[in-house]
C-alpha cells in the first residue's frame, strides 16, 4: 500500500483512490454493531464524555445506559488506548437503534438537539478512515470491512473517494490546510 507524506502524517493512496459513501439502507450502520471493541476513543475525548455524560444519557436507550452504569462512561483498553463501552459484547453503548432498524449515535443525537457541542467520537467520524498515532507521526488508513462493501458500491456508481466523503471529520481531525494539501495531493495523483 503507497503512502505519502502531508505534515507529520502518513496518508494512504487508499484514501483517494477508492470510493465510499455509507449506504444505510443496506448496512443498518452494522460498524455501530459489529467487531469486537468499541469505538476508539482519544484521551480528551474521556474527559468529555465524563462530563457530559447527564446531557447524553436521556439520548440513549435503555441498554446503553445500563451498560455504561456497569462498565463506565468509556473502557481503558491498555498502553493509553480507550474505547465505548459494548452492549452485551455487541452494538456501543451509545448507539440507539432507528424505527427502520438504522443505528443513530445517542451523542451526535444529543449533538442535534444542541445539548452538547461535541458531534461524536473523531474515530466514527472518520470511518472507513482510521488513524493511528505513533511517537513520531500518525497513520492515515482505510479500514476495509466486508460489511462496508455496499458503501464501496455506492461511492463507486457516485465517484465519491473516501477524502470527500469524510472531508468534515478530516478537516475536524486535522484541520483546513491538511485538508487542502490532501486535496492538491489528490488532484496530482489523478493527473
Amino acid at each position: 500500500m503507497a503512502m505519502f507524506q502531508i505534515d507529520n502524517t502518513l496518508v494512504s493512496e487508499e484514501i483517494i483512490t477508492k470510493d465510499f459513501v455509507c449506504n444505510l439502507n443496506a448496512c443498518k450502520g452494522s460498524c455501530c454493531v459489529e467487531g469486537e471493541a468499541g469505538a476508539p476513543l482519544e484521551k480528551e475525548e474521556t474527559v468529555y464524555l465524563q462530563k457530559n455524560y447527564k446531557s447524553i444519557a436521556p439520548f440513549l436507550n435503555v441498554k446503553g445506559r445500563n451498560a455504561i452504569e456497569k462498565e463506565g462512561k468509556f473502557v481503558y483498553v491498555g498502553k493509553g488506548e480507550f474505547e465505548t463501552p459494548l452492549v452485551e459484547g455487541r452494538e456501543c453503548a451509545y448507539v440507539v437503534f432507528g424505527s427502520n432498524g438504522i443505528t443513530q449515535c445517542g451523542i451526535e443525537n444529543a449533538y442535534r438537539a444542541k445539548k452538547i457541542d461535541w458531534k461524536k467520537p473523531i474515530s466514527c467520524h472518520l470511518y472507513p478512515v482510521r488513524v493511528k498515532e505513533y511517537s513520531e507521526f500518525k497513520s492515515v488508513n482505510y479500514h476495509q470491512w466486508q460489511i462496508c462493501d455496499s458503501a464501496c458500491s455506492l461511492g463507486d456508481s457516485l465517484k465519491i473517494p473516501i477524502y470527500q466523503f469524510v472531508k468534515e471529520a478530516l478537516i475536524r481531525k486535522f484541520g483546513n490546510q491538511w485538508y487542502s494539501e490532501l486535496e492538491l495531493a489528490a488532484q496530482e495523483m489523478n493527473s
